[in-house]
């Protein structure tokens, strides 16, 4: 196709679900993207994991995706939290009759998964290895010209290329932003213990340590890891080979769970903030980390961005029930106001945390205590946080509560 009712520039794991999303409510999408699938959906796993909030799941159960999961991710049900390996932790567990936390899952795989619904959607047009060299936008439409030399039209265009967007750069959009001085180093390992589907998130002076349970595999137990460290350790980190790295990580867990065996690739990104001043502008609307980038502290990156998603597919489809065109102004406001709220809030509470209790040095120990003291003591800051994990606070859209749009 040539025209689509939205045009949405990055297919990664925000992008490409709303693909799906739209085509299921019967808007169509024309989706470019530079990436090449044979490197995209390599076989082994490369070190990266995303916990998928219970409400982000719900959508993907609602546009089809989650058919295609089943059983290839480790369900969430019991966080603990601990400064140190100290005595003393908090404990976060559902009632046995709740949903899970969350559900982790190797991005691989949830890549995979949405990449071949978006490819059997038939209102969604997929151009990967292609990127948009030129977009126009005005009161009328949006054009671009693809790097294959073909011209296409949209009536909205979406930016999802994540924290760099070069399209929320050209609108000119301002973007509150800093740097927290540490990096995160990701990847994974087998373990001798099962997790029995614990999250750990232990903090030590120089930042978080994060467990993550994954699927057992033919070898064993397994399990992720974000592992905060200082920027400019980072690079030394890396260069540790897996018998160093296990022999630093089964240090900082006390061997609790275990001898480790078998390290994943690794990989390091720095840790920061940034927070776009606005989302929309004429015709366009920033998804995902276009839009916000926050601490893992929390785990809620991609669930952010399926907000994102869930709430644009709601306010596009009842836009056509009004016989209003995706791009209308009127429909962008009102994402703008949803979205805005909401994600700030959590970007907000996120960067409190991180400062609170991701920070170095004794006085954050003491703070990391008080505050895990405090939150054990006080059920319904419990009942928050778990909300929270769950993504289940705020105003929901309905696709994240399982309801139809």
């Amino acid at each position: 196709m040539d025209h689509a009712d939205v045009l949405i520039l990055g297919g990664g794991l925000v992008g490409s679900a709303l693909a799906v999303a739209l085509d299921r409510h019967g808007l169509s999408a024309i989706v470019v993207d530079p990436a090449d699938p044979a490197v995209m959906l390599a076989a082994g796993f490369d070190g990266r994991a995303s916990a998928v909030a219970s409400a982000s799941h719900r959508m993907l159960d609602a546009i089809g995706v989650g058919e295609a999961l089943r059983g290839k991710g480790c369900p969430i049900r019991h966080i603990r939290v601990s400064d140190g390996l100290a005595p003393g932790k908090l404990d976060f567990v559902p009632a046995a009759d709740d949903a899970a936390l969350g559900t982790m899952y190797e991005n691989r795989l949830l890549r995979r998964a949405l990449y071949e619904a978006v490819s059997a959607a038939p209102l969604v047009d997929l151009r990967m290895n292609t990127r948009a060299t030129a977009v126009e936008r005005n009161q009328d439409g949006v054009r671009a010209t693809l790097s294959d030399g073909r011209a296409i039209t949209a009536d909205l265009l979406v930016a999802a290329e994540g924290r760099q967007s070069p399209t929320r750069e050209a609108a000119g959009i301002a973007v509150a932003r800093w740097q927290y001085n540490h990096a995160a180093i990701v990847g994974a390992f087998h373990h001798e213990r099962s997790h029995e589907n614990v999250a750990y998130e232990i903090f030590y002076p120089a930042g978080p340590f994060a467990l993550l349970p994954l699927p057992d595999d033919e070898v064993g137990h397994r399990s992720a890891i974000v592992w905060t460290v200082a920027a400019d350790q980072a690079a030394g980190m890396l260069k540790l080979g897996d018998r160093g790295f296990l022999a630093e990580a089964e240090q900082r867990m006390g061997g609790f769970l275990g001898a480790l065996a078998h390290a994943s690739p690794r990989a390091s990104y720095p840790l920061g903030f940034h927070h776009a001043a606005r989302v929309t502008d004429t015709r366009l609307v920033l998804v995902g980390d276009a839009a916000h980038g926050i601490h893992p502290i929390a785990g809620q990156g991609v669930n952010l961005g399926y907000r994102d998603v869930a709430a644009l597919v709601e306010v596009l489809v009842e836009g056509r029930r009004l016989g209003l065109d995706a791009g209308d102004a009127q429909l962008l406001r009102r994402y703008e106001a949803w979205r805005g709220l909401d994600t700030f809030m959590v970007a907000a509470a996120t960067d409190t945390l991180t400062r609170l209790f991701g920070i170095p040095g004794k006085a954050a120990s003491a703070v990391r205590r008080f505050g895990i003291s405090a939150v054990d003591r006080i059920p319904p800051l419990k009942d928050r946080f778990m909300s929270e994990a769950r993504g289940e606070s705020g105003d929901l859209p309905k696709l994240l509560m399982g309801a139809t749009v």
